[in-house]
């Protein structure tokens, strides 16, 4: 056997067995790429000025890329919603909306999750806090074990696809630089980039309709067994009147609005990916700012009206005063805008306050670093054992390997989907974006009659998605069977959970038989 070949294959045998060990990921990549660089070094297989790359690779990777700047500002603005109580008052509302039909409770958990999904994009978050919030109330209301615990564990998992999330801001990174290498080894040296928005763009629909194909499931449910979610009586739920539907848009307008100004921004081009979740970040923390008391409500409410006129004056005025002729009112807006920036400045500066006597603040930003680090630590980790593995020729062994594979590109992507869905029994999203991906794509975009890094990267982030959710080995069923009731039973949550992976593959099977569902609007937004 090859010595390249041997090493290649122990290389990654060697990555699993420390991985099932238990061992932190972050030590786990760096320490097997080291090792092997120092054995590879010692046989010959490897020039050790590969290894001298992995500081020039940091910088250019991890210091330099302004779209992984959006990771801690993403996960800071999931981390606020769901320290600010937001999830319990969407809950409490949407459910009093449709709790009067049979398999309504099971729609207001798909719809909230789906918004939280799309604010945090963390699994694991989403469906503890949904766990947590939902199950008791669902169960208490009659509601089926397996019904129940499949809806909350189904709506958890869709961060994976509904932007804006991380783990699509993770994957647009590593999709961009696999599509960039497959172009220069096709001989494109001047390669088309592939933007976030794109990848946003084109997980959107797909995301949607999952979202509406859950909602349908859990309507032919309630149509059909109606014993497994009934309605709330009457008597509980009445008084549906004004007042309350001013709770609901209260409750639901806010969040709603700050991720499609997010998710907006992005798809328009008015903001970078990174500059979107600024303002996300700080519009999660005047939403939470908000919900403290009335008082404080109202100098949010000053505050982004005040935003809004600085954003007008910004769009309509000449603010540059060194003109040689200045209108007087343009001198008028130039004063206003600085009135209005000072008066943001100070409504934000209360809202962090307030937030932070509160004690929200403090624990958001605690989550927030804690779950950042944990990110680029990987990174490191995974930049040296990617390096090391690309200096011992197993990119050029995977993209032989996959191009010689019979049935051509079809089989490839096949396999491809395998592995990553089995992987995603043992490894989360961020271990498998960061080294398996960047491994894999470059050979699988390099193949004639591809359809692109778009529709490939959102064909991933479903099947990671459904693994995530597949007994017995799925992360949100872990997460889950953590936070439920003894009386919940393991065999349940399994049971509960089989319909939403069957309305996944059915998702997956369409994706990859109508690559427009992904690619139409990326196209439509972005030409091309």
């Amino acid at each position: 056997m090859d010595m390249q070949l041997l090493m290649t294959i122990s290389m990654f045998l060697v990555l699993v067995g420390f991985l099932l060990s238990g061992f932190p990921v972050a030590f786990v990549l760096g320490g097997t790429g080291l090792l092997f660089g120092l054995i590879g070094t010692l046989t010959g297989t490897l020039d050790f000025t590969f290894l001298e790359l992995l500081p020039n690779r940091l910088f250019g990777n991890l210091i330099k890329n302004e779209l992984l700047f959006a990771v801690p500002l993403f996960v800071a603005m999931g981390v606020m919603l769901e320290k600010s109580n937001v999830a319990e008052d969407l809950l409490e509302n949407m459910g009093r909306l449709f709790g009067s039909l049979n398999g309504g409770l099971g729609i207001s958990v798909t719809i909230v999750g789906a918004l939280l999904a799309a604010s945090t994009g963390i699994v694991g978050a989403t469906v503890v806090t949904m766990g947590l919030l939902s199950l008791p109330t669902m169960l208490r209301r009659g509601y089926d074990p397996s019904l129940a615990s499949g809806t909350i564990a189904a709506a958890g998992t869709l961060g994976q696809i509904i932007p804006p999330s991380i783990v699509l801001i993770l994957l647009a990174d590593v999709m961009s630089s696999a599509w960039q290498q497959a172009q220069i080894n096709k001989g494109i040296f001047s390669p088309t980039p592939m933007s976030a928005g794109e990848l946003f763009a084109g997980a959107l629909l797909p995301g949607l309709a999952l979202v509406g194909l859950y909602i349908l499931y859990q309507i032919a449910n309630a149509l059909l067994r109606p014993d497994s979610c009934p309605a709330i009586p009457r008597e509980e739920n009445a008084g549906l009147g004004s007042s309350f539907y001013r709770k609901l848009l209260a409750a639901l307008f806010p969040p709603l609005l700050l991720i499609v100004a997010v998710l907006g921004s992005i798809l328009s081009g008015i903001a970078t990916p990174t500059e979107a979740a600024s303002v996300g970040a700080i519009g999660a923390i005047l939403l939470g700012a908000a919900r403290i008391d009335n008082k404080t409500r109202k100098i949010v409410v000053m505050t982004l009206g005040a935003l809004a006129v600085l954003v007008f004056i910004a769009s309509n005025a000449d603010l540059r005063m060194q003109r040689n002729n200045v209108p007087l009112s343009d001198t008028v807006f130039y004063w206003a805008a600085i009135a209005l920036t000072l008066m943001v400045a100070l409504g934000l500066a209360r809202a962090i306050w307030n937030t932070h006597r509160r004690g929200v603040l403090g624990e958001a930003m605690r989550s927030t670093v804690r779950i950042s680090t944990m990110i680029y630590a990987i990174l490191i980790g995974a930049a040296l054992f990617s390096l090391v593995f690309r200096g011992l020729g197993g990119d050029e062994i995977i993209e032989n390997m996959l191009h010689g594979l019979p049935g051509g590109q079809f089989t490839a992507i096949l396999l491809v989907m395998i592995l990553m869905f089995l992987l995603g029994f043992f490894l989360d999203f961020i271990e498998i974006t960061f080294v398996v991906v960047p491994v894999v794509a470059p050979a699988l975009l390099a193949m004639d009659g591809t359809y692109g890094p778009i529709w490939l990267g959102v064909l991933m982030a479903m099947n990671l998605q459904t693994s995530f959710l597949t007994p017995p080995f799925g992360f949100a069923l872990f997460y889950l069977r953590g936070v439920a009731p003894k009386e919940v039973q393991t065999t349940a949550i399994y049971r509960g959970v089989l319909p939403f992976v069957i309305i996944q593959i059915t998702a997956l099977l369409l994706i990859a038989n109508f690559p427009d569902l992904v690619t139409w609007l990326p196209r439509q937004i972005f030409g091309g």
